[in-house]
């Protein structure tokens, strides 16, 4: 029986590649002359820390590092930007967590898409992925566009097509 599994997963090196390409290009703007900004990231906790004076250069380091991931070939979506915390003196601190895996929410999101599209596939939920097995791999093919049509709030690969 033909299936194959619905993953989120970002490749760790081409985001290292991004990260730096992102700090290289802030350190030689002009108007971070001066600054005292960082970008971290912290590979085993997937999770990217900036730190930087003000509310416009947080904007511009932001769009910079999306701008490099898209160049890349990395989807944004995986980067969930939580709130900004005062560090010490004037600094300002973001942690933007990289999401890796489905969470539970967007899996049953995903299951009930399939299940309410009317294919002849089952679709089964295994840890932070989603498996999919049909007869016909025409009908897992169905499934794969129909996913790629809807927005999950991350991005999804698909993998392990077996016959």
């Amino acid at each position: 029986m033909p299936t194959f599994d619905i993953v989120s997963k970002i490749d760790g090196q081409t985001l290292d590649n991004a990260v730096n390409t992102a700090k290289k290009e802030i350190l030689n703007r002009y108007d971070f002359h001066d600054s005292k900004s960082t970008i971290e990231l912290d590979k085993k906790t997937n999770t990217l820390t900036v730190v930087t004076e003000n509310d416009m250069r947080l904007k511009a380091i932001q769009d910079s590092i999306i701008g490099r991931m898209v160049k890349q070939q990395l989807d944004p979506n995986a980067l969930d930007f939580g709130k900004e915390q005062y560090a010490s003196g004037n600094m300002i601190r973001k942690e933007i967590k990289i999401k890796e895996g489905i969470d539970k929410e967007a899996a049953k999101k995903i299951v009930k898409t399939i299940k309410d599209s009317g294919l002849k596939v089952q679709a089964s939920i295994m840890d932070d992925q989603v498996r999919v097995q049909g007869k016909k791999i025409d009908d897992l093919q169905a499934v794969i566009a129909l996913c790629r049509k809807d927005d999950f709030g991350q991005p999804l690969q698909y993998i392990n097509m077996r016959d």
